[in-house]
């Protein structure tokens, strides 16, 4: 199996190297999706606070590895010949469980962006669990910087920059997808 983990600050550009993923027909794995359906669970709202919230207890709780580990659980389900995609690293500690548990199987992305790119996006995006104006973003990158992100962005294997049009973009995660395919 193969495993490719896409992290970066909010807004870089990981949703849409996850589509092109989608469309080549890899396995798509949203850590977030994990964090909705504990926040469902729990009857609260899917919005920036509360699934920020949610989150973060649950690492208090279980674990800062415990989005990791849910994952892993998924991915033991899956047929080995399998490219698996996993969108939404945030901590060093998710990172170390992926390498223990996936070893050699597993390659870390970083996609960056400069902030201003990042809150421009952010802006427009109007995702449902994104915040609404500057300061509800800024809030966000905090809080994420918080959990080890900035360390998770900076231990990554391969760094894809995402400051230019979406077309250019798209063409860097096309050729990183065909030359991971020739491994």
């Amino acid at each position: 199996m193969k495993v490719i983990a896409f992290t970066g600050m909010p807004f870089s550009g990981k949703s849409e190297a996850v589509a092109l993923a989608q469309k080549r027909g890899y396995i798509i794995i949203r850590m977030g999706d994990f964090v909705w359906g504990e926040t469902k669970r729990q009857g609260k709202p899917i919005d920036d606070i509360h699934v920020g919230n949610v989150a973060t207890q649950m690492r208090e709780k279980f674990g800062k590895d415990i989005w990791a580990q849910k994952t892993i659980e998924r991915i033991h389900t899956l047929e080995p010949s399998s490219i698996v995609i996993i969108d939404g690293i945030r901590n060093p500690e998710e990172v170390d469980r992926f390498k223990k548990d996936l070893s050699h199987d597993f390659i870390l992305v970083a996609i960056q962006a400069t902030t201003t790119v990042r809150h421009h996006r952010a802006l427009n995006r109007k995702r449902m669990d994104d915040g609404t104006n500057l300061d509800q973003i800024q809030k966000r990158d905090k809080r994420e910087k918080g959990w080890g992100l900035d360390t998770v962005i900076q231990d990554a294997d391969i760094t894809i920059i995402n400051n230019t049009d979406i077309s250019t973009f798209q063409q860097k995660i096309i050729n990183f997808f065909n030359q991971y395919e020739k491994r």
